[in-house]
């Protein structure tokens, strides 16, 4: 019996229609100047509205360069869609180049008053195009220090072909991580604090696809744009 059938959607997003459900989704725009320029990583990225958009069901967040230029998307459900504990499940093609680093991640809701790292990160597709047939899972905690020791690289040789299930199980004790329903990593500190598990409380979801930065470059490609990361659905269960 598969999670979907014991247990109950409690919030899905198919990318139905031609416009994105703002009741759902903000957009982040910028490149994060003042507060956090670069958006913490030294991306290059500037963020627009204009570089996402619904067609045939899917999300397509576009990364483009026009002279000096990079643009791309980033969406968050900060505020409207929050929850603790579920099965998260994402459909999703990657992009290919040097230099692009789309992912599907997760904070704490409590960001705006602790910071970063102390609120949690959940990290359930990391993709950069510099280290082809790789995915990263990842966790940041206090006691990681900003630091993703607590990760897991999948080697998947057909990675970029097509659409891949990227599924995250988070409970009260541990998160598990799975690519195409394969267990690829479990989180599961023995020890559970403030320090080591900032995951008792509700988290909010981010899509984004960067440019460049400290994890996805230093080096682009320019030779690449435009590349699109598209996303089918993402459903949560509980």
């Amino acid at each position: 019996m598969s999670c979907q059938d014991s247990k109950s959607i409690i919030w899905e997003e198919n990318f139905e229609g031609t416009e994105l459900n703002e009741s759902f989704w903000n957009y982040q725009l910028g490149d994060g100047c003042p507060d956090l320029c670069g958006w913490g990583n030294n991306e290059r990225q500037i963020y627009t509205r204009e570089n996402a958009k619904l067609q045939n069901g899917n999300l397509i967040i576009t990364a483009t360069k026009k002279g000096d230029v990079y643009k791309s998307t980033r969406i968050t459900t900060k505020d409207k869609i929050e929850f603790q504990y579920g099965t998260i499940e994402v459909k999703a093609k990657l992009p290919t180049g040097q230099g692009l680093w789309p992912a599907v991640w997760m904070l704490g809701s409590d960001i705006d008053e602790i910071g970063w790292p102390d609120c949690g990160e959940i990290d359930i597709l990391e993709y950069v195009g510099k280290e082809p047939h790789t995915i990263y899972t990842s966790l940041h905690t206090r006691d990681s220090h900003g630091n993703t020791i607590n990760s897991k690289k999948t080697v998947n040789y057909s990675i970029e072909e097509g659409f891949h299930i990227y599924k995250c199980i988070w409970t009260a004790e541990k998160i598990e991580f799975y690519l195409d329903d394969q267990l690829v990593y479990t989180f599961f500190p023995e020890i559970k604090n403030d320090q080591t598990w900032p995951f008792n409380k509700p988290f909010y979801i981010i899509i984004n696809l960067a440019i460049g930065g400290n994890f996805g470059g230093p080096e682009v490609d320019d030779s690449i744009f435009p590349k699109e990361f598209e996303i089918d659905y993402i459903k949560i269960w509980q």
